[in-house]
């Protein structure tokens, strides 16, 4: 038990050392203008590379992301509906659908559903 502990102490020991060694040796890099501006075929660019966008809509993608993978959980549910016992499956199945049905009351009662404020 000994042993291990001294070599799981050296080996921590030793790893550290690499990093501090890493950091110290690493190359250093100043940002510049022209560095952090996007590259466009060796022009200046015409406009910002950050456009905004909707949040709203993000909003909205997420949300459909999060139901779409729920879907993508229910379809298996039915194939196990003949393998298990019934009670277990309508306790399983009941809860999932009550997470997603307060899922989307919350998301209603946020008025994330409305595309239009």
């Amino acid at each position: 038990m000994l042993m291990i502990l001294l070599l799981t102490n050296i080996l921590i020991i030793i790893s550290n050392i690499f990093m501090v060694m890493s950091m110290l040796i690493s190359k250093k890099s100043f940002m510049d203008r022209e560095k952090s501006s996007p590259f466009e075929c060796g022009f200046d660019p015409k406009s910002s590379a950050r456009i905004p966008f909707s949040l709203h809509f993000f909003l909205i993608t997420v949300i459909f992301l999060i139901f779409d993978i729920e879907i993508a959980l229910i379809f298996p549910m039915t194939m196990l509906f003949n393998l298990t016992n019934y009670i277990i499956f309508m306790k399983t199945s009941l809860f999932f659908f009550i997470v997603l049905l307060l899922g989307l009351y919350h998301e209603w009662n946020q008025n994330m559903l409305n595309w239009t404020n």
